[in-house]
């Protein structure tokens, strides 16, 4: 018996706990290094397309590694390729910023290994997303509708990609009397979204049969934001061709500029018309923590759904998106399919949440805990501290912009997002972004505004101070200097 336990011990090649505990002790001391060292690598990764797969063996070992090997190639295969979201000097895009208690969290997730897709599979899965979700309805000035205590509720989606789709299902299926789930769409629905909108509206109509010829773009104002009397003509215009207009995409906080469009007037627009209106405030949505920012959420109570994502300017890692829905009875009877493997007293009691009919997914990790350890350990006072000075940060920057007669604004920046460019033209532009980009000193990216190129830097990182906005402003001011 001795030697039968002796034998399934060496062979079963699992790492058991003493030795876990020992190698979590070194990836976590990796990380930690890791952030202590890395302003020192080049914020863009420097690396041609395929030079890291050639660097990796073609086939799966045969026989297991040691660690210590594994975690070494960490270091000597994959960091060269990686490109540094995490940097202070990382102002590309919009960010994706993590930090220590959420890391933590997603940690205890990972451990844990819970699959959340049920009440029962996991309770304290689902009632913690649950209270979480229900916590940032008044830190971000919320109607109130948007309470798990109400008719609505929220729910943690991937990204905001998701929970566009899910919004546009279910406005369809409110619009077709829930048949089309059934029956397939029938081809005369029509959605709107600003030209500035994120592309997922686009992905979502098609994704959802709704046909991409069935979105209009509809025009913006001298800010980019959506021109409400233009969306008003455009449904007009559906209605009278027979078509119904179901379905309005808003933007608080577009990807190109963030320009915030205007919800008090846009929301009576789709009442008259019966159109859902689904508001993304995929980034800029942090920023309604601090009461004087929530002037982007003026007229959100007209909103039928609400999403924005804490993996971008609050600190929680990817992926965690916020949804929100004013009547999660409309967007479960969209989602919901019961087959008899998931059936069970608690569900069939109607007492509980089941998140799978809140998505597209049955599966679902526990994201909550890292919200969860976030909220705790900053506190909403930590996050408006933060907040507030990466937009002072970003407000810097711009005056900064319009001191140099060599550039100028290409946008209003009512956040931490400052478009700007050189004056000179496109051409000259395409240079500077690129001999930053090369420089590894930082990294920005770019954008189309009124069909001229317009430089983006978006203040947002969690450990992005003033030393590296104005080490960025000096590097954008030397190489501007060198196209000369």
């Amino acid at each position: 018996m001795a030697a039968n336990s002796s034998f399934s011990k060496q062979k079963s090649f699992h790492m058991d706990p003493e030795e876990f505990r020992q190698r979590g002790h070194e990836v976590v001391d990796w990380i930690a290094d890791y952030y202590k060292r890395i302003e020192s690598f080049p914020v863009l990764s420097q690396f041609k397309p395929g030079e890291i797969r050639a660097s990796i063996p073609p086939q799966a070992p045969q026989q297991g590694e040691a660690f210590e090997t594994i975690l070494g190639d960490i270091d000597k295969l994959i960091l060269p390729g990686v490109t540094h979201w995490q940097s202070p000097n990382f102002f590309a895009y919009f960010p994706s910023n993590a930090s220590g208690p959420s890391i933590l969290g997603d940690l205890l997730s990972s451990g844990l290994g819970v699959q959340g897709m049920l009440w029962a599979t996991s309770p304290g899965c689902t009632e913690l997303e649950t209270l979480v979700l229900d916590w940032l309805v008044p830190a971000l000035g919320l109607p109130e509708k948007f309470l798990s205590t109400g008719s609505g509720g929220g729910v943690i989606q991937d990204t905001a990609s998701s929970a566009t789709l899910c919004a546009l299902l279910a406005a369809r299926e409110r619009a077709t009397n829930f048949q089309s789930n059934q029956a397939g769409v029938q081809g005369k629905l029509c959605a709107y979204a600003s030209t500035q909108a994120h592309s997922a509206t686009e992905k979502a109509i098609g994704i959802a049969g709704v046909g991409r010829g069935n979105l209009r773009l509809i025009s913006t104002d001298s800010n980019f934001a959506m021109d409400a009397s233009a969306l008003a003509h455009a449904m007009e215009s559906d209605l009278a061709a027979g078509l119904t207009p179901f379905f309005v995409c808003a933007t608080v906080g577009t990807t190109s500029s963030n320009a915030v469009d205007p919800l008090p007037a846009i929301g009576p627009v789709c009442q008259k018309f019966g159109a859902w209106l689904h508001v993304d405030s995929a980034m800029s949505g942090t920023a309604a923590l601090c009461p004087e920012f929530r002037f982007i959420h003026d007229g959100i109570e007209y909103a039928d759904s609400y999403c924005f994502n804490p993996h971008k300017w609050m600190f929680t890692n990817f992926d965690c998106d916020c949804f929100y829905v004013a009547d999660r009875a409309a967007l479960i009877r969209t989602m919901s399919i019961l087959p008899e493997f998931l059936r069970n007293q608690a569900t069939e009691s109607g007492a509980v949440i089941d998140y799978r009919d809140w998505q597209i997914p049955l599966g679902r990790r526990f994201r909550s805990l890292k919200l969860w350890f976030v909220l705790r350990h900053y506190g909403i006072e930590g996050l408006q501290f933060h907040v507030r000075e990466h937009v002072r940060l970003a407000q810097q920057f711009a005056a900064w912009v319009q001191e140099d007669d060599r550039f100028e604004l290409a946008a209003p920046a009512p956040l931490n997002l400052v478009c700007f460019r050189l004056k000179s033209g496109d051409q000259a532009n395409h240079f500077l972004m690129d001999a930053l980009n090369r420089s590894g000193g930082l990294y920005l990216t770019h954008t189309r505004l009124n069909d001229r190129m317009a430089l983006r830097v978006c203040v947002g990182q969690t450990n992005t101070t003033e030393r590296h906005v104005r080490n960025a402003w000096r590097r954008i001011q030397e190489e501007a200097a060198k196209l000369k």
